[in-house]
């Protein structure tokens, strides 16, 4: 008997069987998640669950959105969507402890009043002054407040991180006390100039959110209550600052430092701008502590590395790549260090060379170094720098690594083994064994601490990795300094306080979105023609300067009356140069056409197994899998 599949009991039996069948789903599975998203945009990463259940008394969040008032906005619409399903991801992993409360602040509603209150920002949409809200508010049981004015698109990545943030801060009842010494003016000034404020460096905007950020004077000690001590291209300390630094690290305090061969941001204002600063007054160094742990920077040498180097504009405006210019990547960081682990780009300028000693008393753990396309760089030689391109002469990489940032770790003796000479106090100075477990900057009153079982310090040998200009983009948004970042350098910074701070919840959170997503094999292999052609370049200008020479000293020994005329030599040498100057480019032409050859292969192969061998695969399986179907049914009838 045919059977009808299209009758009306049918289709109302198959709505039916579909309503009981959603409703039975999210009954028994509803706490059920796969996520087959990149980078598992939609699974809450181990550090937000471990601050979700640090939470002793309830959060209550308040999700703000315009739903009339967006109603044109489709695109704002569907990252809405998302962040309202990570929210409610929050609340379903915090098991109680979160209250998500929807909210649409319609026009001249009590919602929109209390955001208003919350501080939330609202932007107007239309000619009639209808705005739009779209952020965050939460509080705690005590009524303190957070609120993320407003979810910008673009970072997206950062959504994550953004909300555990924001409810860290309601559950961490003391921020770490950071106290920042630096002499560079990081945390803003006066212009003289324009005598107006310049706004601090976006990196210590960060640092205020997280941390209780106290400013140190050069001329005073460590005050006692600093629990990490961030310096900031510490130049020209004077011994007693120096002093206080050591017994603060030898009494357990953590550092983080940041010190540098040539500091571009500490350009004094010259009288005449031709004349460059002299390389001395932008130097910064540690090396006077550093030294008795077995680590130092080397003095007037900058790294360059034609691997890592970034496109800047050259002197025609045409990209020409900075040998002292860095972005790092993947490859350059430390995969075992919780501070470096989950970083994707970091970028440097005029970056040093920390060595460490073969007898170093302390473990030394490197967290970003070089390519082995590098070669240390004279300091000097960028005091008068004006083209990029120049560095490109005479640069040969050395085939090897060079370290940039470590982790210093261990046993460490002071540097000032017999305390401050000539200081007061410190005739009576008495020594002791050692310093572990002991806590803030110095030991008992009139003691020296001679030795630490338990240093911890990291030190950086750039200090414009901190600078705007490398790393964020900063907006002004109502009032409000926006970041949008393009590289890691702010995260690297809170990811080292967090750690040397003992709390790493937030560490793992940080950048799970990608900035980019780089080729790594055809960057491989353009790098790889790049130095061949780099050293054949030099080759070339070489001989190019010697072949001149050898012109120069045919031509000064012919007699004034004869200055037009070229002897056999000099057009023998002329023929030889020709010669040789095509050779070469016809060798620079086989270089660049092998590497686009090698470039276009890979493309062709990579296409192939995207668009054609997948397919195909996919296809062959399913005419098995159709095939044995067809077979078992052929021996069942």
């Amino acid at each position: 008997m045919k059977k009808k599949y299209y009758s009306g009991l049918g289709l109302c039996l198959l709505a039916l069987g579909f309503l009981m069948f959603t409703l039975l789903n999210n009954v028994l599975f509803g706490g059920w998640r796969l996520d087959l998203t990149d980078n598992n945009l939609y699974t809450l990463s181990d550090g937000s669950r471990e601050i979700l259940e640090s939470i002793d008394e309830p959060v209550n969040l308040y999700f703000f959105f315009s739903e009339k008032s967006s109603k044109d906005l489709t695109s704002l619409r569907v990252y809405a969507t998302r962040v309202r399903e990570m929210l409610e991801e929050y609340e379903l992993v915090a098991n109680g402890k979160i209250n998500l409360s929807l909210v649409d602040p319609e026009p001249f509603s009590e919602a929109e009043d209390q955001a208003a209150e919350f501080g939330l920002q609202g932007i107007t949409v239309s000619t009639a002054g209808e705005e739009l809200y779209f952020g965050l508010a939460a509080t705690n049981a005590l009524d303190d407040q957070e609120v993320i004015p407003f979810f910008q698109p673009e970072k997206e990545e950062f959504l994550e991180y953004e909300i555990s943030k924001l409810i860290q801060s309601l559950t961490v009842v003391e921020k770490p006390v950071v106290g920042v010494l630096s002499s560079l003016e990081v945390q803003g000034s006066m212009n003289m100039q324009t005598y107006q404020m310049t706004p601090s460096w976006m990196v210590v905007d960060q640092l205020r959110q997280l941390f209780t950020v106290q400013t140190i004077n050069p001329e005073d000690t460590i005050p006692a209550e600093i629990d990490i001590l961030l310096l900031i291209h510490p130049k020209q300390l004077s011994e007693a600052m120096l002093f206080s630094i050591d017994q603060f690290v030898m009494g357990g305090g953590r550092l983080l430092a940041f010190i540098d061969p040539l500091a571009e941001t500490d350009r004094p204002v010259q009288a005449n701008p031709m004349m460059p600063a002299p390389p001395s007054i932008q130097v910064s160094t540690l090396n006077q502590l550093t030294e008795a742990w077995g680590v130092t920077m080397r003095s007037d040498v900058i790294l360059g590395d034609s691997q890592t180097a970034l496109a800047v504009g050259g002197v025609d405006g045409t990209p020409v790549r900075h040998l002292a210019i860095l972005g790092m990547e993947g490859d350059n960081f430390s995969r075992d260090d919780i501070v470096t682990s989950s970083l994707e780009s970091i970028n440097l300028s005029t970056a040093g060379i920390l060595d460490v000693a073969e007898d170093a008393s302390v473990q030394v753990e490197p967290l970003i170094s070089s390519s082995t396309y590098a070669m240390p760089m004279e300091a000097l030689q960028f005091q008068f720098l004006s083209d990029p391109s120049d560095l490109m002469q005479g640069f040969k990489p050395t085939g090897e690594s060079y370290l940039v940032a470590a982790r210093l770790s261990g046993s460490a003796p002071s540097a000032f083994p017999e305390g401050l000479e000539e200081s007061e106090g410190t005739e009576e100075n008495e020594e002791t064994e050692g310093s572990e477990g002991s806590e803030g900057s110095e030991g008992s009153e009139g003691t020296v601490l001679t030795e630490t079982d338990n240093l911890n310090v990291i030190l950086v040998a750039d200090t414009d990795i901190l600078t705007d200009r490398l790393w964020v983009q900063v907006q002004e948004f109502f009032g409000q300094r926006i970041a949008s970042p393009w590289a890691n350098n702010g995260d690297m910074v809170i990811n080292a306080l967090d750690n040397l701070s003992g709390d790493a919840s937030l560490i793992s959170i940080r950048s799970r979105g990608r900035f980019s997503r780089p080729f790594d094999v055809v960057q491989d292999l353009r790098r790889e023609a790049e130095a061949s052609y780099l050293e054949k370049a030099n080759d070339l200008q070489a001989r190019l300067t010697e072949t001149e020479q050898k012109l120069s000293d045919l031509q000064s020994s012919q007699s004034e009356n004869n200055l037009l005329v070229l002897t056999p030599e000099q057009e023998e040498a002329l023929v030889l140069f020709q010669q040789e100057k095509l050779e070469i480019r016809r060798q620079l032409r086989e270089v660049r056409h092998q590497l686009d050859s090698d470039i276009e292969v890979l493309g062709s192969t990579l296409k192939f197994l995207n668009i054609a061998l997948i397919p195909i695969l996919m296809t062959l399986i399913l005419l098995v899998v159709n095939y044995i179907r067809v077979n078992r049914r052929q021996e069942m009838s």
